[in-house]
C-alpha cells in the first residue's frame, strides 16, 4: 500500500491546504516536459503518484477511508514485526546463556546446583551427560574433518604423479622432465637422502 502523506511529503496531520500546496509544489518540479529520458520517464510516473495521492487527500471521506486502512496495515506491520523481534530476542538470550553456561567451570556449576540436594545432583548429572555428548559430537566431527583432509591430499597426491606420469610418456615434454627430475639440485638431493 503506497503512503500517500510520503508521496507528498506532509505529516499525516497536515491540513487540506498544507496538502494542496505540497501537491502544487511537487507538480512543478517533477513536470514531465522538464526533463528527458529516462528521467522524463520517472518524472511521468511520479507526476501520477503526486496526483493519485492528492485526489486521496484532499477529499475527507476518502482521507479517512485510507487513514483506517494505513493505521490497520501498521498495526499488522507492528504485530509481525514484533512477534519476529521477540523471537529473535528470544534466540538471542539462549545463545546467551548457553555461552555462559559453556563457559562455566565444573566447581561452579557444582555449587550453582547445590550439590546437597537430590535434585542438585540429577541436575548435575544430567549436565556432564550433556557435556559428554557434545564432547563427543566434537569429537567425531574433528575425525570427519580429519577423514576428509587426508581423502584430500591422497586424491592431490594420485592428480600430480598421474599429470607427471602423463608428462614423462608425451614426446613434446619428455625432455622437459627429465632435465627437471634428473638435472634439478633439489631432486638430485631429495634423490641421495634416499638413496642412503
Amino acid at each position: 500500500m503506497k503512503n500517500y502523506y510520503e508521496i507528498l511529503e506532509v505529516n499525516k496531520k497536515a491540513s487540506k491546504e498544507v496538502i494542496e500546496k505540497a501537491y502544487k509544489v511537487l507538480i512543478k518540479k517533477y513536470h514531465p516536459d522538464l526533463y528527458k529520458g529516462e528521467k522524463q520517464q520517472y518524472a511521468e510516473k511520479k507526476t501520477k503518484e503526486i496526483t493519485e495521492a492528492y485526489r486521496i487527500l484532499s477529499d475527507e471521506f476518502l482521507r479517512e477511508q485510507y487513514n483506517n486502512e494505513l493505521e490497520e496495515q501498521e498495526e499488522v506491520y507492528k504485530q509481525r514485526f514484533g512477534n519476529i523481534q521477540k523471537q529473535e530476542e528470544n534466540k538471542q538470550d539462549k545463545k546467551k546463556k548457553q555461552k555462559q553456561y559453556d563457559e562455566q567451570t565444573f566447581e561452579q556449576r557444582v555449587n550453582e546446583q547445590g550439590m546437597g540436594t537430590l535434585g542438585g545432583i540429577i541436575e548435575l548429572t544430567k549436565q556432564l551427560i550433556n557435556d559428554i555428548r557434545k564432547s563427543k559430537e566434537r569429537r567425531e566431527e574433528f575425525k570427519e574433518n580429519t577423514q576428509k583432509n587426508i581423502i584430500a591430499i591422497i586424491l592431490t597426491a594420485i592428480i600430480i604423479i598421474t599429470i607427471g606420469v602423463i608428462l614423462w610418456y608425451i614426446p613434446f615434454t619428455n625432455g622437459w622432465m627429465r632435465e627437471l627430475l634428473f638435472e634439478n639440485p633439489l631432486f638430485n638431493w631429495i634423490g641421495n637422502l634416499f638413496s642412503h
